[in-house]
């Protein structure tokens, strides 16, 4: 059998706010993010699992706000001033790993006052609520646990359906209603999984030059499950 040379072209992720998934699971962070410029304060945090959503609802908040997304590295690489010379307003992923090194901690301590105190703005993003961070600065930990927000909780089953169905057609690939039906069941409940397995199922489909089908989906998630098990 001829097999397709599997090229990473890589794929387009939507990030419009259209696009964004809305269930119980996360309705509350999206409705901080809809309440812009209406927050309490100049600084907002979500925070959730990976692939949970965060960074694109980070990009919603950006072209609400015309923000600038920024990751830790530029936190530590640019001082608080130079870096409000380029926005009022910056979405910064990942930002409990700023934390845990006191280097990080003063630069994100610097970061959160200089904005605040300039009329800027922030969107923070972590892994985990501010609450449980490792942070040993205490003028850090105590305005991070004063930041509202909200968390978002792992995907319920119409999310997760519904995601399952986004990430294929962002990958420009139909599915059936028997395809989510037979993947529900059988797939792990979280945000990761549901990228790890379309992203595998993707490409056994261009090796294989075949449609998204039961039996091909079958085959993925047996496969899976033997290098799980290895």
């Amino acid at each position: 059998m001829t097999r397709q040379l599997i090229l990473d072209l890589g794929h387009r992720t939507a990030r419009g706010r259209s696009d964004y998934l809305v269930s119980e699971s996360n309705a509350e962070a999206v409705a901080w993010i809809d309440r812009w410029p209406d927050w309490p304060a100049r600084a907002l945090v979500i925070w959730g699992a990976p692939a949970s959503g965060k960074t694109h609802l980070g990009h919603v908040w950006c072209d609400v706000s015309g923000a600038e997304r920024i990751l830790p590295d530029d936190v530590r690489a640019s001082d608080a001033g130079t870096l409000r010379q380029r926005n009022r307003c910056f979405f910064l992923d990942d930002a409990d790993t700023l934390t845990g090194d006191a280097n990080g901690e003063e630069a994100l301590l610097h970061l959160y006052n200089y904005m605040l105190e300039t009329d800027g703005a922030l969107l923070l993003a972590s892994e985990k609520a501010p609450a449980y961070w490792p942070v040993s600065l205490a003028d850090l930990s105590s305005r991070m646990k004063a930041l509202h927000g909200s968390g978002i909780a792992p995907p319920d089953d119409s999310l997760l359906a519904a995601l399952l169905v986004k990430q294929f057609q962002d990958r420009q690939l139909r599915i059936s209603e028997e395809v989510v039906a037979y993947l529900m069941p059988r797939m792990e409940r979280s945000f990761e999984a549901v990228a790890r397995i379309v992203a595998e199922i993707d490409a056994v489909a261009l090796e294989r030059l075949r449609p998204v089908t039961v039996p091909l989906v079958r085959d993925v998630l047996n496969q899976m499950d033997v290098s799980s098990a290895s």
